[in-house]
């Protein structure tokens, strides 16, 4: 197949959907599959090599230190590399501007169109400031920013869902979600895969970075994010200072990446006594953030807006078990017990499982490799496999049924009669 995907968001921009929709194009092109990938054009100049299999077109809006773009979807270059790609599918990756791109060339050539559910757009308003001042003014001023998060924002992802061919949901819990919300076209789960690169291993460069973040102390603690308001990092710091009252001065926490909230949170850490055991990184490049997880004893993940979490597999495949809020795109990957733990939103039983993952050491061995085991059913290959099943299930229901794309009420039934034919 002949595959087209649009996003608002790509490298080198680190973040979620950058590396989920890089990895499922290597998969799908590793199956034989051709892959376009249309996207802004970065911030900056790239490095390396000219990109292949890469069209990029102008900006109409980015806020470059909180990671948001907005694509020119007028802009010509689209329509003429789309018209000369002859794709067969499309798949867009945000529903703002080029998803509406997608819904207008995937009608204009009658091509079918996907769609991934990557983000809880409601759980980022907060990066708006007119939003901000509104959700913290007097009411009714406060009401209208509630409806807002509430009910406007999950009723545009929902029309626009219902405009696409396919749409794909990161796990069964936002699959559920996706459906309380309205969905009625047909949603297939498709997590965000693991290349083979986040299972190797470099002792040596490991070692090097245990020496120099955990300075001397016996446990080390990682996590990934961010540095932003959604990633619930206050709650993070806070129940570190819990787990200082059980573990004393013996041990660090390395919070990997960058972000607006820095300064504050490193201000934060330090009126809470922790200053010492926080070790803020900087950015660090996706490829090398492997070699501090292999450092690291356990990964910590206190975030609530994640579709799917896929830093928590990434710790994972690092042999790392995981204590974590108990929240979308946790309850579908933590095992309680085996791979990790999950606490409720508070800070002394947060620090309490995060302390056991480290005391308990015979049971630390165990839970590392069931954690390995899990992030292993997530190889990217096996993931771009069940993509390429998906999209050739809905090119067939839109040839069989003959009708214009995005029509409404067919596309449900009609898998629903191949997946019981299968």
């Amino acid at each position: 197949m002949n595959i087209a995907m649009f996003t608002n968001n790509y490298k080198p921009f680190i973040g979620g959907v950058p590396i989920s929709i890089e990895r499922l194009a290597e998969g799908l092109r590793s199956l034989g599959h051709k892959v376009m990938v249309f996207a802004p054009e970065p911030d900056g100049k790239l490095p390396g090599e000219p990109e292949e299999d890469v069209v990029r077109f102008k900006v109409m809006y980015r806020k470059a230190d909180r990671g948001m773009t907005l694509g020119n979807c007028f802009d010509k270059k689209i329509g003429m590399c789309f018209r000369e790609g002859k794709f067969d599918v499309i798949h867009v990756h945000h529903p703002v501007l080029v998803g509406q791109a997608a819904l207008y060339l995937g009608k204009k050539y009658n091509i079918p169109v996907a769609y991934t559910y990557h983000t809880r757009y409601e759980e980022y308003l907060h990066h708006f400031k007119f939003y901000e001042a509104m959700a913290s003014g007097e009411y009714p001023v406060s009401r209208i920013a509630r409806y807002g998060r509430e009910v406007l924002v999950p009723a545009l992802i929902t029309g626009f869902s219902n405009k696409c061919d396919l749409v794909f949901a990161p796990t069964a819990t936002m699959r559920e979600h996706l459906l309380k919300q309205g969905t009625k076209t047909w949603i297939a789960v498709l997590p965000t895969g693991l290349d083979s690169v986040s299972f190797q291993s470099d002792q040596t460069h490991s070692a090097g970075i245990r020496s120099l973040y955990g300075n001397g102390c016996p446990y080390l603690f990682a996590t990934t994010a961010r540095l932003e308001k959604e990633k619930n990092l206050d709650f993070l710091l806070r129940g570190t200072a819990r787990l200082k009252g059980i573990l004393g001065e013996n041990f660090r926490l390395m919070v990997i990446g960058d972000g607006t909230e820095r300064n504050r949170l490193e201000a934060l850490a330090e009126s809470l006594g922790i200053s010492r055991q926080i070790v803020f990184t900087g950015k660090i490049e996706n490829t090398q953030v492997r070699h501090y997880l292999n450092a690291a004893d356990a990964f910590l993940f206190a975030s609530r807006s994640e579709t799917q979490g896929i830093v928590l597999l990434e710790a994972m495949a690092a042999g790392c078990p995981v204590a974590a809020v108990r929240a979308s795109g946790v309850v579908d990957v933590v095992r309680q017990g085996i791979n990790g733990y999950m606490t409720e939103e508070d800070p002394d039983a947060f620090a309490a499982a995060a302390a056991r993952l480290v005391l308990e050491r015979d049971a630390w061995s165990g839970m590392a490799e069931e954690a390995r085991r899990t992030a292993e059913s997530y190889e990217s290959g096996q993931i771009a496999a069940l993509a390429a099943q998906q999209y050739g299930l809905m090119t067939e229901q839109k040839e069989d049924a003959g009708y214009g794309a995005h029509g409404k009420g067919m596309f449900v039934p009609s898998i629903l009669r191949l997946f019981k034919a299968a």
